[in-house]
Formats: C-alpha cells, sequence, structure tokens
C-alpha cells in the first residue's frame, strides 16, 4: 500500500514526538493546520497517543515513532544519527 497524504500527515505528526522521555508528549492547537488535526485524531483512534488533540505516546506509539525515524534517518541519507 503506497503512502497517502493521511499517513504521512501522521507519519510527520509522529516523529515530532520525543523519544527521550515518557514525560513528554505534544499538544495539537485547535487553530493548528487541519490536517495536524486529524492526524492527531488518527493516531489516537488508532492506539498510538494518549489523547485526541496529542497527549503522550502509548507503547505501539513508541514502537511507530522509532520505526517512523528509523526510515526518515535511512531515507535522507542521515544515518548516523
Amino acid at each position: 500500500m503506497p503512502y497517502n497524504n493521511e499517513l504521512v500527515a501522521e507519519l510527520n505528526l509522529l516523529v515530532k514526538f520525543p523519544m527521550h522521555s515518557d514525560l513528554e508528549g505534544i499538544k495539537v492547537r485547535t487553530d493548528a493546520a487541519p490536517e495536524l488535526v486529524d492526524a492527531a485524531k488518527r493516531l489516537y483512534a488508532k492506539g498510538l497517543v494518549t489523547q485526541e488533540d496529542g497527549g503522550y505516546l502509548t507503547f505501539s506509539g513508541h514502537q511507530a515513532v522509532e520505526h517512523a525515524k528509523s526510515a526518515l534517518r535511512i531515507l535522507t541519507g542521515k544515518i548516523a544519527s
């Protein structure tokens, strides 16, 4: 299945989450770009974040972020990060 605009928005939002702490999350404000607001809601529905507006990563969310950031490093040629 190829990436579509919704999946890209979700991946872009996921890679904004910090991986180094379970005590840090993000909040997508209601005045943010509509694609980010919708992406946060979809990530919540998928069980990857704790709140519809972001919140914290769940265990599955941590795994998704790890893989998303790895793919991004490989695709951008920044493997040593």
